[in-house]
Order: structure tokens, then C-alpha cells, then sequence
């Protein structure tokens, strides 16, 4: 694949993708390369006012007025050789894809918003380039905030733990433990197998084939050195928040219906918190996605908007 890697990385060729998320981690893992530069057309769509996180085929309807059958769509990739209803569905899948990018890519140029579509697209291959967090996995657990130095120190051990063992197994993480188990594993600290089998959310299968492990994970981070432990996570927004939350949102759908784009390419629920943190600690200070493109657009609005709150 030398040739193709080769092609991948060349930076005068633009690599065109649709909804490209999952396309950059097979490249990762599969020729240890990313593509770049990459123009995603479902972004690119988005930045031009054709909708939100449009499908390939819808796409390809709104714009061309044709219809790409979606039949195969759950068939077994992983049989070989491919049926030729497959071969057929896969070629269709990229067939109007360069004559959608010089759509939209003209799209983008009279409106002015090429460097938005460029810009978005490099953050995205950059974050794809960083290696998996699994030490962060904890953080993603609902209610993980409620729970004291020592209990998050076990969360961020069993929640590793899983995110590990559910790729080398090939099975949803949810399959082996679910979030409410591994909070309550955290929480309560069983000693025993019998124990396990009282947490609530645990499978029998994984208390059979992993429970001694889990149970030693537990010990080990429960009593280890507090030196060790994560910080407690923030707490969710104050409720007199609230109303600053909405006046933000009401800002950004304001400005994205002037610009007949989606309010989701401007502003995420995070971007909010962040801000609002940001500000509770006496400084607002814009998050990063804000900072780019987005500052003229929104968050120089935003900041004044916060500052004066």
C-alpha cells in the first residue's frame, strides 16, 4: 500500500470524504496514515445551508436529483467475495462524490466560507492523529462527578479496563460492563464475587470470566496512594445558569438563521459550558473551537455577550 499511503499524505491532492469520521480512524489503524487534506462533504453541506449531518444519498438526491439505492446497506461486508449487488452499492456509494464537491466547494467559494470547511476538516484529521485516550474513558460516565477522589480512582481503572479489553474482544464496551455498573463498582467497592453479583447493570458473563480481575482492579485503586487519585469532576452548571445558557443559544440561532446554516456548525452544548465555566471563574475565556473562523461569525458576539452578564 506504499503507493496509496503515498497518495493519502500528498498535500496537493484533496482527499474528498463524506461523513469521514470513521473513514480516518480505518486508515489509522489499518496504514497507520491519515489523509490529508481532506474535504468532508456532510460538513461542507452544513457550512452552505443544505442541513445538518445529511446522509451520503440524501445528499446526493437534494443536490442531483438522484436516487442512490440503499439496500446493501446492512448486507455482511465481511463475506468474500463481495456479491455484485455489493461491488454495485459500493461503487454508487463514491460515484457522485467529486461532482458533489465541485457543488459544494462553488457553493462555499460565493459564499465565502471555503476557509470554514478547510479549517474544520484539519481540526478533525489533527484529533484523529492523537492517540486514544482510554485514561479519560472515566469522564464520560454519567453522574462520575458525584463520586470522591478514591471511588473516581477506581471508576478511571475499571473504565480503562474496559475500553481495552471491549476492542481486543471485539464487543461493544456496554457488552462487557455498562456505565451504571462500573459507577456503582466505584462507589460501593466489592470485596467478593458475591458482591458483584448485587451491582446493579453487571453481567453474569463478565462477573464469570473477569470478576477475580475486577475485584483486584478495585482493591489495588481503592487503597492506593492518594497521590494517585484524580481530581473530582466539575459539578454540572448551577441552575442560575439557566437563563444564560438560552440567551447564548438564542444568540447563536440568531446569527446562524442570518447565515441559513444549521445552529450546530456554530456552536456545541460544550462550547456553552465551557464558556459559562470559564466565566463563573471570573475570566471569560472563548473555548478553542471558538477562536477560529467562528470568532468573527460568533464568539467575539459571545464574549462581549458574557462579559457583560
Amino acid at each position: 500500500f506504499s503507493g496509496f499511503k503515498a497518495l493519502l499524505t500528498n498535500t496537493a491532492v484533496t482527499k474528498v470524504f463524506h461523513a469521514c469520521s470513521e473513514d480516518l480512524e480505518v486508515f489509522q489503524t489499518f496504514l497507520g496514515v491519515l489523509p490529508t487534506p481532506v474535504f468532508d462533504t456532510q460538513w461542507a453541506a452544513a457550512c452552505a445551508g443544505h442541513g445538518f449531518s445529511m446522509g451520503y444519498a440524501r445528499l446526493v438526491e437534494a443536490l442531483l436529483n438522484v436516487e442512490v439505492p440503499k439496500g446493501e446497506t446492512r448486507s455482511d461486508w465481511l463475506q468474500r467475495p463481495l456479491s455484485a449487488p455489493q461491488l454495485r452499492y459500493a461503487a454508487l456509494d463514491v460515484a457522485y462524490l467529486l461532482v458533489i464537491y465541485g457543488m459544494l466547494l462553488q457553493e462555499l467559494k460565493d459564499q465565502d466560507r471555503v476557509a470554514w470547511v478547510q479549517e474544520d476538516c484539519a481540526i478533525q484529521v489533527a484529533q484523529a492523529s492523537q492517540p486514544a485516550a482510554y485514561s479519560d474513558a472515566y469522564k464520560k460516565v454519567k453522574s462520575a462527578w458525584r463520586l470522591n477522589s478514591q471511588e473516581l480512582s477506581v471508576l478511571k481503572a475499571v473504565a480503562e479496563w474496559r475500553e481495552i479489553e471491549a476492542r481486543e474482544r471485539d464487543i461493544p464496551r456496554n457488552r462487557l460492563i455498562k456505565d451504571n455498573a462500573l459507577w456503582s463498582l466505584a462507589r460501593t467497592r466489592p470485596e467478593r464475587i458475591g458482591q458483584l453479583h448485587r451491582v446493579e447493570g453487571m453481567p453474569p458473563r463478565t462477573i464469570k470470566t473477569d470478576g477475580e480481575d475486577l475485584l483486584t482492579m478495585v482493591h489495588q485503586w481503592a487503597q492506593g496512594s492518594e497521590a494517585n487519585w484524580p481530581e473530582r469532576l466539575p459539578q454540572p452548571l448551577p441552575k442560575h445558569t439557566i437563563d444564560m445558557m438560552k440567551s447564548i443559544k438564542k444568540v447563536a440561532r440568531e446569527i446562524a438563521e442570518t447565515l441559513s446554516v444549521p445552529p450546530e456548525i456554530l456552536l456545541r452544548k460544550k462550547d456553552i459550558e465551557d464558556l459559562i465555566r470559564s466565566h463563573l471563574a471570573g475570566s471569560a475565556q472563548l473555548p478553542l473551537r471558538l477562536r477560529g473562523w467562528r470568532y468573527s461569525v460568533l464568539g467575539e458576539r459571545l464574549l462581549a455577550f458574557v462579559n457583560q452578564a
